[in-house]
């Protein structure tokens, strides 16, 4: 029997549905995913295996036009390292985001030497004529890609995106065991969940500027005997002003978040959590090498 395997990464502007589309895929909860932008900042790998296929999907941020940090410029790297592995692009589209015919990641997809696949997501919220409309555009734009249209979010036509994927996949090995999931840790997607949180909460500038950090992760028991995870993590923000804002009158904002978090938490470890959140300012983490590599952001 003949195994197929690669590379498959997803690319497109923030918001668009990168990580619902991959959580879609793979069927596990993957990437945090809220409704504000810049919700994914590091390059997240989901990993789908069967018997004769492995599929190792890539989430990335979205692309930012204007990069204001060195924070957001380290993500646009992981974007633009994706073009270096891929066996398999999907670009991400929905039927709101205008392209120009000389925009540089168009460029860079008309230029592939891979297939590139355009999925114009959120099309639940479009009529079938408006689809069409969308079809023909990209036509014009990406003449050589297939286009597939699909709600990620209620994984209408995902089935059918990933049987187009199976069918393009080249012969490869096994990169991964069949039955991981991610080249992430636990304590990764522990802290992406504390910030998935902190985005649903807090409004405005609070969510970009906090970066969640677990310090330990403890695996014990009660007094009772029940298994249970104790977690200790730090909340990062980026100004003296944005502490008080995070932990709210008299605690109440912080320990909303960690039950929010805690809950999450559990279901995604599928047991008990005690959760410790404490709140620390680094002035401009954002723009500072020595903590942005301390986070993950730069090698």
């Amino acid at each position: 029997m003949k195994h197929k395997s690669g590379f498959v990464n997803i690319i497109g502007r923030p918001n668009v549905g990168k990580s619902t589309l991959m959580n879609a895929l793979v069927g596990e909860r993957m990437s945090i995913i809220t409704n504000k932008p810049q919700t994914t900042r590091h390059r997240i790998i989901g990993i789908l295996s069967g018997e004769d296929f492995q599929i190792i999907f890539s989430d990335t941020p979205g692309l930012i036009g204007i990069p204001a940090y060195k924070m957001q410029l380290a993500m646009n790297r992981a974007v633009q390292s994706t073009f270096e592995d891929a066996d398999i692009m999907l670009f991400v589209t929905d039927p709101w985001d205008e392209y120009g015919v000389e925009d540089p990641l168009l460029m860079r997809l008309l230029a592939s030497e891979v297939p590139v696949f355009v999925i114009i997501n959120k099309i639940d919220k479009i009529s079938v004529q408006e689809l069409d409309v969308q079809l023909e555009k990209w036509n014009t734009l990406l003449p050589n890609a297939d286009k597939i249209g699909v709600s990620a979010l209620k994984k209408l036509h995902t089935e059918e995106l990933l049987k187009k994927i199976l069918d393009t996949l080249p012969e490869g090995p096994e990169y991964y065991p069949k039955d991981q999931l991610t080249d992430r840790a636990e304590r990764f997607f522990i802290s992406e969940i504390i910030r998935e949180k902190v985005m649903e909460l807090y409004q405005q500038e609070i969510p970009y500027s906090v970066e969640a950090i677990i310090n330990s992760f403890k695996e014990g028991t009660t007094k009772e005997g029940a298994p249970i995870v104790r977690i200790d993590a730090v909340l990062y923000v980026a100004r003296k002003t944005q502490k008080p804002i995070l932990i709210g009158k008299n605690g109440q904002a912080i320990k909303k978040l960690g039950t929010e978090a805690r809950k999450s938490i559990e279901q995604f470890l599928d047991s008990r959590v005690h959760l410790e959140l404490t709140v620390k300012v680094r002035e401009n983490w954002r723009d500072d090498d020595q903590l942005l590599k301390q986070f993950g952001y730069l090698d």
